[in-house]
């Protein structure tokens, strides 16, 4: 007999139903509540079966609930079914889509303003950009490299998965919200340092801290937008110097509007 299952938080649906008028996640567990197959749910999404595993496992993780049941035998050889905890969850983001749409017709231009609004993350550095490109490395590589327009046309680069890339439904043109840890980011002058699978970020410096073993430095960027990354103490320079901001691929976090 399975152990019975605790109700979600209030914080773990929060999480779970956070992306969801964007993320092919929940898609996925509406589809094998239709059809009673992870195969078919992935096949009807337009992304891999292991894909489609990846979307249930993070919203089973993100709820702490179990959200689909593996079902044995009968005449197909078995199959999945969702649970009532995915049904719930289902529901929830059906009535939270209403919701979310009749208080953002209430605003002009509420679509906007309500970019990123519901992110909730340690990381600093946050930025609308656009995706120019999503380009697989390889063939049988499990990566992929996505370009990406900041509003200042500076190019920058972020390696996803495949499955992640598919999940979000990635692709040139769409709006996405490029995320970034401070601690990732180096901040320098001068001539800008060539360093392979890092993307630049030029602007201005707006604010330093000085601290004793590096100094936090705040660049006002080119197009609009902040970024937060640090430089070693003692950083020679002062407000309103032009900077530039370096970060590796794998540090370039894409998310989509809540």
């Amino acid at each position: 007999m399975k152990p019975a299952l605790k109700a979600p938080s209030h914080a773990a649906l929060s999480d779970a139903l956070g992306h969801a008028p964007s993320d092919k996640r929940l898609e996925v567990l509406r589809r094998v509540a239709e059809t009673g197959s992870i195969s078919q749910a992935a096949r009807d999404a337009g992304i891999s079966y292991k894909a489609a595993w990846q979307a249930i496992d993070t919203l089973s993780n993100l709820s702490g609930q179990l959200l689909v049941a593996r079902t044995v035998g009968g005449s197909g050889g078995g199959g999945a079914v969702i649970t009532p905890q995915g049904q719930q969850l289902l529901s929830l983001a059906d009535e939270l889509a209403l919701a979310r749409e009749a208080v953002l017709s209430r605003f002009a231009g509420g679509s906007s303003l309500s970019f990123g609004l519901g992110l909730r993350t340690s990381m600093r550095n946050q930025l609308p950009c656009d995706v120019e490109a999503v380009e697989p490395l390889g063939q049988g590589d499990p990566t992929v490299l996505v370009r990406l327009r900041t509003p200042g046309q500076a190019l920058l680069t972020s390696s996803v998965t495949r499955e992640s890339a598919d999940l979000l439904g990635l692709r040139a043109g769409l709006a996405v919200l490029v995320l970034c840890k401070a601690t990732a980011v180096r901040i320098g002058r001068g001539a800008v340092e060539d360093a392979p699978g890092h993307s630049v970020l030029p602007g201005r410096i707006e604010r330093l801290a000085r601290g004793q073993g590096r100094d936090e430095v705040v660049l006002a960027l080119d197009g609009g937008g902040q970024w937060v990354g640090f430089a070693g103490h003692p950083f020679v320079a002062r407000k309103g110097q032009r900077a530039w901001a370096s970060m590796g691929g794998s540090a370039l976090v894409v998310g989509l509007a809540g």
